[in-house]
Parts: C-alpha cells; structure tokens; sequence
C-alpha cells in the first residue's frame, strides 16, 4: 500500500515510523480551536484542540437516530476487557483496532454483538475532525456495502468508534497476505461489485458524497466476502448546484489518487472512480498499487500495466499467477477494459459508478463459473474442496473437485499448512 499525504508539505508537523503496508499519514497541523466547546479542552500532538464534550458532538446525540449508541469509555474496556493486547486487530493512522463484543454484561438490553473499538491515538496523526467525519458520514448513512457504524465514544479526551465486526479482514490482508489462500476468481468479482457499489450509493445519495481514499486497506470483508467500505474520515461532500468540483487541499494514497486532483486540488466524484480502477488492477494482477519490491519500471501498478490492459495476449501473461488459470478469460478480458476505462487520465473519459455497477453486473451474469468454496480442518491437516460449476480451462469444463485438486496443489499445500486466523484481522496491513 502507499503513503498518506497532505499538499502542503511545508506545514508538516512529523512523520511517523510506519510497519510495511500502514498508511504514513501526512497532516497538516490545525491552528484553530474547535468553537462552541466547553472549558476542558486537550491538545495532541499536531497542535489540534480535542475539546471534551463539543457542541457538534451534543449536536449529533440528539440527531443521529437511535441506531448508534453513544458508549462511555468504561463501557468499551469492559468490551474490549480493558484493552487487552491479545485483542488488537490491526493498526493504522488513526490508532489500534480491538476486537470487542458487547452484550447485556457491557449495558443491560444491548443485542449480543462482535465488534471492532478504533481508538485515535493522541499522539497520532489523525484527530477530532477525522473521528467527527466517520461518525458524521457512517451515523447517517446506511447500506448493505458500507460498514456500519454501531456506536462511538466522545468523553473527556477520548475518541473511539465502534463498528460491526470483519470476520475476514481487509481485502488488502486477504489479497496480499502471503500466507493465505489465493482469492478465487468469482469471490473477486464479486468483491469488485460490491465495493462499486458503495461507491455508487455514495456518489448517488442525496448529498452526494466523495470517498477520497479508496483504496483495499479501506474495503472490509464479512465470511461471505461481501464488500464494504469503512473509514470515511477522508469523505468530503461533493459539488452542489452548478458547481464542477470541490476544491481541498490534497489528501490521500500514493498509488490511487487520480493526477488531476494531486495536480489541481479539485476533487470529484471521478476521482473515485480512478481509485476504483487502481483496486480493480490489484485484484486482476495480484500487485500492489506501490511495490518497491518489484523491478523499478514496475514500481508504479497503473504505470507499468496500464498499457497492457487492451492487449489480450499480453494482459493474459500478467494475471495473478497464484489463480493457476483458474479464471474465466472472457470476464477477465472485460474487467480489463473496465479498469483502463476507470484509469482513464481524463476524468471526463472515466464511466460513472453506476456504469461500473452495471457492467460488472453483466460480467457476473456472463461469467461460466460460479462460487468455489474451501472446506479445511487445520488441526487434522485434511483438506476438503467443495468446487461447483468450474470455470472453462483450455476449452474443458472441471466439475469434480477430484479433477480440480489436481490442477491447483499449491492451494492445497497452504490449506494444509495455514492456520485459520484470518478473522483475527480487520483492516490494517500484517
């Protein structure tokens, strides 16, 4: 994964030591309080007033519905028994992920629930105007493919959030966890799919909404891989009226920010749809958007493959070796031309989200394979496929998973050697 930037180099508070795959957030330092606050305020390190108990926080209490709870602090210990280490589940630029779970011991009538507690770090990069623009953007929004925002805490200097639970992580711990199964090809076409579609609720809602980060870091994955979309504190409204654009200082991830907006600072709903096209590239070729590990004139993902996307011959050579040819190349074929379509350098070039939706709609519907699921028992070390309807390799339709086996042992040989904790991760790198 690459960097987190802010435009305005020159007002750089520090860069922080990062773990390989972490988003290195660059924040420029905010100088004015927060207004309408109460007496009791505190100061992180970026020099950003953390009010305690600010009015737009009271404000939301009363307005955002009676589907987010608002938690004490004691009560998200109690929930994540008291911050325990053996419950971190990942770390990023706002601060630790716990693995949590509320019930009626945490407040008497609460549904039983796993969660994830986020808790902003006040020596970090992020603050109080980040947190506020999740529980602002997820508080009112409500879709199948965004991550849903079950409660938050706002008291004395703590900010944390609570959301639904992950089960399977990021798609970025999935995809490019070495350790682990190789995504099949339907699962990520239907990952695709899904996270297009948050984006297009998002574009399409009342208020339109731009995302600014999308990125695999920020798309969670549930047990059955449906996509959703988390971490909004990136989110801006879209223009209104007659306006073209939104004008902001710059700020997002080397390797999935759209040129125009790192050039000009004026953000669009086609700027998602870039970003978009760079995690629809990752998930075809297996690559990350920023590789340093690669040869240099592979570095950059969208510079090196984008060229390749339209011819057939040489895109094939370039899919995911870990798939073993397990794929459909006429849904490959056609989710490359809908990647070098989104990754168009011209915005006006790139299709809607809700374009993006309907052709990658089609894709399934055309698509001669279906689920393909992998049944394993760890301790034992048995390995059991379940693989139904497979898809068509050299001219020849596999639907026994005898046969399958066969053309895949490298899955088997993780199956047998892997251990199942994937769901011990929600959204930060390994």
């Amino acid at each position: 994964m690459g960097n987190c930037w802010g435009r305005d180099e020159s007002a750089l508070s520090r860069v922080s030591s990062h773990r390989p795959g972490e988003c290195r957030a660059f924040q420029l330092q905010s100088q004015a309080k927060v207004k309408n606050t109460t007496s009791t305020a505190t100061e992180n390190i970026n020099g950003e007033i953390i009010p305690s108990t600010p009015r737009d926080v009271e404000n939301l209490r009363q307005n955002s519905g009676s589907n987010v709870y608002v938690f004490t602090y004691n009560e998200l210990k109690l929930t994540t028994k008291n911050f325990r280490a053996d419950h971190v589940l990942g770390e990023g630029g706002f601060g630790i992920v716990y693995k949590g779970y509320i019930d009626e011991n945490v407040r008497p009538g609460l549904k039983a629930l796993p969660v994830a507690v986020k808790v902003l770090n006040q020596d970090g990069l992020q603050g109080h105007k980040e947190w506020l623009a999740e529980v602002i953007y997820l508080g009112q929004l409500s879709h199948p493919h965004l991550v849903k925002l079950v409660g938050y805490c706002c008291e004395d200097e703590h900010r944390l959030l609570v959301y639904e639970y992950m089960s399977r992580g990021s798609l970025e711990n999935q995809l490019f966890r070495k350790v682990c199964v190789p995504i099949a090809w339907p699962m990520r076409m239907k990952i695709a799919l899904g996270a297009a579609k948050g984006l297009a609720f998002l574009h399409g809602a009342e208020k339109p909404v731009i995302y600014r980060d999308f990125k695999t870091s920020n798309i969670l994955l549930d047990s059955d891989y449906t996509a959703k979309l988390s971490d909004f504190g990136l989110a801006k409204d879209g223009p209104e009226g007659d306006q073209t654009h939104v004008s902001t200082r710059v700020m997002g991830t080397y390797g999935y920010a759209a040129p125009e907006y790192v050039m000009t600072g004026h953000l669009t709903a086609k700027s998602d749809v870039y970003g978009f096209g760079v995690v629809l590239l990752e998930l075809l070729l297996g690559r990350r958007s920023m590789d340093k590990t690669r040869p240099s004139r592979e570095y950059n993902l969208v510079e090196w493959a984008r060229p390749l996307l339209n011819n057939n011959r040489k895109l094939l050579r370039i899919i995911d070796p870990r798939l073993e040819g397990q794929y459909c190349e006429k849904s490959a074929l056609k989710a490359a031309s809908l990647a070098h379509q989104c990754l168009s350098q011209n915005p006006k070039g790139r299709p809607s989200m809700s374009i993006v939706v309907e052709q990658l709609e089609s894709l399934q519907s055309t698509m001669d394979l279906t689920y393909t699921s992998f049944t394993y028992t760890v301790g034992s070390g048995v390995t059991i496929y379940d693989v139904h309807n497979q898809p068509k390799v050299n001219g020849s339709t596999t639907n026994s998973s005898e046969t399958y086996n066969e053309k895949i042992p490298s899955h088997k040989k993780v199956l047998e050697t892997s251990l199942s904790g994937d769901s011990d991760f929600y959204s930060q790198s390994p």
